[in-house]
């Protein structure tokens, strides 16, 4: 329900409804896909901070078939390093469980950070275009498999 969770694209926080169907979703992308989004717990007491891992960005057509990585934190953790911690885990888990040869990451062009964290993760400019049902600009960002070896060693995020 924290408006800056869901910010983008929603610019304000989650009804009960939305957020029960938004899990549902999840789990039916689990049953059908075998992979989706993880819960981000704090390893040190448990406490659920958000979401990261990888879907399928069905939101965008235009880049279908196509797999996205991508996070969402509380905000009283933001500026912690976790949503590149997240984004390596969940491109790591791509590439080297999954086999995927390609990932992408979609963000408005406004959230100047999320963009940074593509960056971090070695991942470059595929397109810009239009959320077809906002009409909001986003910014797609791509890295293939061989590009995240190179860059990681095969390993993931170095420095």
């Amino acid at each position: 329900a924290i408006p800056e969770f869901w910010w983008y694209p929603m610019r304000r926080g989650t009804t009960r409804v939305e957020t029960e169907a938004f899990l549902k979703r999840r789990m039916d992308a689990w049953a059908a896909h075998g992979f989706d989004l993880w819960a981000a717990v704090l390893r040190d007491s448990g406490a659920l901070i958000g979401w990261a891992g990888l879907s399928e960005p069905t939101f965008l057509p235009e880049i279908l078939p196509a797999v996205e990585v991508g996070w969402r934190f509380d905000p009283a953790y933001w500026g912690r390093g976790l949503a590149t911690e997240a984004g390596d885990a969940g491109l790591r888990f791509g590439f080297e469980k999954l086999g995927l040869d390609r990932i992408v990451s979609v963000f408005e062009p406004e959230n100047v950070k999320s963009g940074r964290v593509m960056e971090r993760l070695g991942m470059v400019l595929d397109r810009d275009t239009t959320h077809p049902l906002t009409h909001v600009p986003v910014r797609v960002m791509a890295i293939s498999r061989a590009a995240w070896r190179d860059r990681s060693g095969g390993r993931g995020r170095q420095g």
